[in-house]
């Protein structure tokens, strides 16, 4: 999908900054459980030496795990990306997964009711450029199109995940 490409774009645009980390591939499981796993499991196949998969949606990861445990494969390859705590939590307690990431809901709804009441008490206007006090989420600036990521993914792993698992 195009959020999930634009994700994979930002994340090539860093990877200089990570010169021990090579990209080998990148597939594509179309949000299918199913193709997801068979992609995984051609990825294992072909890189044996493969050390990470990121799978940037929550169908892909879930997958993507379940294909390194079936593969008997945990500890070897790492699978992380964005997750639902719900979904993962089984993948982090094989170990498929160290941590994976995913926006908090309670810190989004918070982030929009804050924008949402600046825009209409007149504190701030939507227009480029301009920054939106979020509490204690700190601040927005608005990009050319007056949008703006609200808040930065928390990442879940053995220390949080049975606090979230039944949240999310």
């Amino acid at each position: 999908s195009t959020n999930q490409n634009v994700w994979i774009a930002e994340m090539t645009k860093v990877m200089d900054q990570y010169p021990d980390i090579e990209v080998v591939a990148t597939v594509y499981g179309d949000d299918l459980a199913d193709k997801s796993y068979r992609e995984t499991q051609g990825l294992i196949q072909t890189y044996p030496d493969l050390d990470a998969i990121i799978a940037p949606t929550s169908v892909g990861i879930v997958a993507a795990a379940q294909a390194v445990q079936d593969a008997g494969k945990v500890g070897e390859v790492n699978v992380t990306g964005l997750g639902l705590p719900s979904e993962m939590a089984g993948a982090i307690e094989s170990g498929a997964s160290k941590s994976f990431a995913i926006w908090n809901p309670v810190d989004l709804g918070y982030t929009a009711a804050m924008i949402a009441h600046a825009l209409a008490s007149d504190a701030a206007s939507a227009e480029p450029g301009a920054e939106i006090a979020t509490g204690r989420m700190g601040s927005v600036t608005l990009d050319d199109e007056t949008s703006a990521a609200m808040s930065e993914p928390f990442t879940y792993d053995a220390s949080n995940i049975d606090e979230f698992k039944s949240v999310f």
